[in-house]
């Protein structure tokens, strides 16, 4: 049993137990638990050196890779708060979490870094940026990681972090359009990772191969159950290349593999009598409910392999699991609450609902996050209080029909964020880049069905530019946009339903 009640622990503990065991795999690097927490504590030496203090923001705009896992320890050794950035995250946004988060430390790498002196410069908050693979001499404000790791020494920071402090920030997209940061303290993070890992029944012989981005919480996670429990982690740049990842399973004896819909239809789409896969132990899915269907093929190709059917959100971490028992009883199931957690269905009076009926989801436990940093009303509309004084309840805004054996099946979110290739996707957020256009008078963007994408983004642009078609429209985005954000399918329209007060009729949309 895991008894960390600080996340630093993780990768702490596993050190003292197993300082000789390689804990990470990761661009022909293989480094052992003590190699990761010594230069996680140089790192954290030299950022308290640069200046930062318990409780400040750091956002690590990195790629999955070492330096982003020894980052991500590194800063809540030295007492601050990571803030994971997606690394195709454009420059216009990645300017908006720094000003948002009130970051003083951000960490890049050269790709991203041309415009770091700049964000130093102008960002009154954010007063050092340390470049990965950068030559050490890099002027004011301005360091090198190497020099850092180089430069300071092994030994634990004196600092003296508790679990109400907070972990990190997680952003995700809102219904206003502009990303919100969602505050997870240490205890959130600890007693999700330990929920989650007792159900999977991780252990330290695990070898978990990582293809999602650790910007995305269920990637995080991955590392941070990973290193809860002692094991290793295989962390791989993303999914691109599906050979690559099935040879990475082979050669590194993977026993667990974490996948949303989009993954595991590719990986269905392989042919996977050319890998050795016998390792595989266990599989997980979340993000977006995998289909019927897809269980049924995993089962097949995979029989002996245990399948896990999850549902959550950023807010709260993971909230449901199938229990292995169920699942070919109740295929389209995301199941029942995570263990030490409780979940029921309210209706629009707020009333509980009885099983057999629907309602919206409501989640009490200790992975409850704390809010949203900056944002009271955003807040106070997602977190409500419970019936002990303190405590928050989470109000998911999807709707779940519950059978009469308590089981849940996911109906429909009640706002309109998309999710994507297992990613949520603000439709707002789409439209604001689509009105920076010239040309565009008017835009709606909504989530339709996709086989392999769960939701595609699907764009309708009216436009007053003749010489403006799906072409243009598309390459605006591709500039503009993440990759998961890219809509699919756009159409140029003369006009789009309105209601009587103006605003367009997304529902009149297809």
């Amino acid at each position: 049993m895991n008894s960390a009640s600080l996340v630093t622990e993780f990768l702490e503990h596993s050190a003292m137990r197993t300082p000789d065991k390689i804990a990470l795999v990761c661009d022909g690097q293989r480094l052992t638990y003590r190699e990761i927490d010594d230069l996680a504590n140089r790192l954290a030496n030299g950022l308290i050196s640069g200046g930062l203090e318990r409780g400040d923001r750091v956002v690590l705009h990195l790629p999955n890779s070492v330096e982003l896992v020894i980052g991500i320890f590194a800063v809540l050794k030295a007492g601050g708060v990571f803030v994971v950035v997606n690394p195709t995250t454009k420059e216009s946004k990645l300017l908006y979490i720094l000003q948002d988060a009130g970051a003083t430390v951000c960490m890049t790498w050269p790709a991203r870094g041309k415009n770091l002196r700049s964000f130093v410069e102008e960002l009154p908050d954010l007063s050092l940026g340390v470049m990965v693979g950068a030559p050490d001499d890099l002027g004011d404000n301005l360091v090198s990681y190497q020099e850092l790791i180089h430069k300071y020494p092994p030994e634990k920071p004196a600092i003296h972090s508790i679990d109400l402090d907070l972990a990190c920030l997680i952003y995700t997209s809102g219904s206003t359009g502009e990303a919100k940061g969602v505050m997870s303290d240490q205890s959130n993070v600890t007693f999700a990772a330990h929920s989650i890992t007792t159900f999977i029944e991780n252990d330290s012989n695990d070898i978990i191969l990582c293809v999602l981005p650790l910007s995305f919480d269920y990637g995080l996670y991955q590392l941070l159950m990973a290193f809860s429990v002692g094991a290793r982690l295989v962390l791989e740049k993303g999914f691109a290349y599906p050979a690559q990842a099935l040879k990475r399973i082979e050669e590194e004896a993977v026993t667990g593999f974490p996948g949303v819909p989009t993954i595991f239809s590719v990986l269905l789409s392989q042919d996977l009598s050319l890998y050795d896969l016998s390792s595989l132990l266990y599989m997980t899915n979340t993000a977006a409910a995998l289909p019927p269907a897809h269980i049924e093929r995993i089962r097949e190709y995979f029989p002996n392999v245990r399948l896990y059917s999850m549902y959550g959100l950023t807010e709260t971490k993971r909230t449901l699991y199938l229990p292995l028992d169920q699942l070919d009883r109740r295929p389209g199931s995301v199941g029942i609450a995570i263990p030490g957690t409780e979940v029921w269905l309210e209706d629009d009076q707020g009333q509980r609902v009885e099983p057999g009926g629907s309602g919206e989801l409501v989640i009490r436990g200790r992975h409850v996050m704390r809010g949203y940093w900056g944002d009271e009303d955003e807040t106070a509309e997602r977190f409500r209080p419970g019936q002990i004084p303190g405590e928050r309840l989470c109000y998911t805004g999807d709707l779940f029909r519950m059978d009469e054996e308590g089981y849940l099946y996911f109906i429909a979110r009640k706002d309109d964020i998309i999710k994507s290739r297992g990613e949520k996707v603000s439709p707002k957020e789409v439209e604001n880049v689509l009105y920076q256009l010239d040309g565009v008078i008017e835009a709606s963007v909504l989530g339709v069905a996709d086989p392999v994408l769960g939701q595609a983004v699907k764009a309708f642009v009216v436009v007053d530019d003749a010489t403006i078609d799906v072409a243009a429209v598309m390459r605006h985005c591709r500039d503009h946009l993440e990759d998961f954000m890219m809509p699919k399918h756009v159409e140029i329209c003369e006009t789009l339903p309105k209601t009587d007060s103006g605003k367009i009729k997304k529902k009149d949309l297809n």
